[in-house]
């Protein structure tokens, strides 16, 4: 449970701070051990209704950690304290569970805590990962060039997704706004005037049957279409939390027609790069691919990882693990991690595939923008087109028969 607690300081002044505990009496002894002056405490964790966080306003983004990151690795060059580096962050961010993260560990490191124990504490802000990765900075001494890893490593991560995101959001809202309007031209006017097409008593063209067909289903069954995929997307989503369902759509992603090559590619320059992150910072090979594990979000890639931990455990090398699944990891990928293996190049040659295959996601993302467009303006031109069509022919035939 989460504390506020206000204490007085060297200076006499005033001050509050926060600490994690499993109740208020386990609080108030942790801090009075360590010679702090309580003056009030109590549970964070109870809240009115107006006072209660909404966590999806509070999550810590990506670039939130890449900003902590490289402020973390400045301060440790400029040999600040630890303490005092999380203690000065914590009191600047404006992400408020970011600032309660920081503020719990800077409680735990004033307690004797590492730095990697303390951040451990709150998975949902620093995951396995990078919790690793600082425990591999303590130990060699080398917390400033770990920050800066990490600042650099999550930095590429955020550009290559926020640039796959953001080159869909243009087709995304004009594909859902033509299909908005085309369902309330379906449902509103399209009625009205085959009302007008049916009493005129003239021979109706077989596309404009099929247009009046389309819009008696969407005004009679279109509310029981609407809750047929509610629950068909309830269900679905259901079934993907399942293991079963979870492997299910891993596979599906992958083989989709463009998006599938640009999702596997994505995913090598992920475990490539977080690989050579993290051998580049004297983790070994099996912790290495433990922390790839906790981060590739897709169950294929995640067996595959799982199945070469278990093989380089039992002293395979780690070309020869991952080469057991050839259908997913290209088999050029795994010769030149051979080629690294041999040479005792393993971190540069996974930087080069890494590099590697973020380009060629960008240049895919790229290239599927530059056809999703044109393709895009025909499609809905031919969908306007057939609408009007449709409507038009047969006012014109009645217009001309009067």
């Amino acid at each position: 449970m989460l504390y506020k607690y206000t204490f007085i300081d060297d200076t006499g002044s005033e001050k509050a701070a926060t600490i994690e505990a499993v109740n208020d009496e386990v609080a108030i002894n942790s801090l009075q051990s360590r010679g702090i002056v309580l003056t009030s405490i109590a549970s964070a964790d109870e809240k009115g209704f107006l006072e209660m966080d909404i966590e999806l306003f509070n999550h810590v983004s990506t670039r939130d950690l890449v900003i902590l990151s490289r402020q973390i690795s400045t301060l440790f060059e400029a040999k600040v304290s630890a303490l005092k580096v999380f203690r000065l962050l914590g009191a600047e961010v404006s992400n408020k569970t970011l600032r309660t993260a920081l503020a719990s560990i800077s409680d735990d490191i004033s307690g004797g805590s590492s730095i990697s124990k303390a951040m451990a504490k709150h998975p949902k802000v620093f995951n396995n990962f990078y919790v690793n990765m600082v425990a591999a900075g303590e130990e060699s001494g080398q917390l400033d060039k770990t920050f800066g890893y990490l600042a650099d490593y999550m930095d590429r991560n955020y550009e290559i997704t926020s640039k796959a995101k953001s080159a869909l959001i243009y087709p995304a809202f004009v594909i859902s706004t033509f299909i908005g309007v085309m369902i309330l031209m379906l449902t509103m006017v399209i009625p009205k005037i085959s009302t007008i097409l049916v009493e005129s008593g003239q021979e109706i063209p077989f596309y404009t049957k099929v247009t009046l067909g389309v819009s008696y289903f969407f005004v009679n069954y279109g509310i029981l279409l609407l809750i047929l995929l509610i629950v068909l997307g309830f269900f679905g989503w259901r079934h993907i939390q399942t293991e079963e369902g979870e492997r299910a759509f891993a596979n599906l992603k992958l083989h989709l027609p463009v998006l599938g090559d640009i999702y596997r590619k994505l995913y090598l320059s992920r475990i490539a790069d977080n690989m050579n992150t993290m051998l580049m910072s004297g983790i070994s090979m099996v912790a290495a691919l433990e922390s790839t594990l906790s981060i590739v979000d897709n169950r294929k890639y995640k067996d595959i990882i799982a199945n070469a931990i278990e093989e380089v455990r039992a002293g395979a090398p780690v070309s020869e693990a991952l080469g057991k699944n050839n259908d997913e990891i290209p088999g050029i990928m795994i010769q030149m991690i051979r080629v690294g293996e041999e040479t005792g190049e393993l971190g540069n040659i996974l930087k080069t595939l890494s590099h590697f295959y973020q380009r060629e996601v960008v240049n895919a993302v790229d290239t599927l923008v530059s056809l999703i467009e044109p393709a895009m303006i025909v499609l809905l031109g031919l969908g306007v087109g057939f609408l009007l069509a449709s409507v038009l022919v047969p006012i014109y035939n009645i217009s001309g028969a009067i």
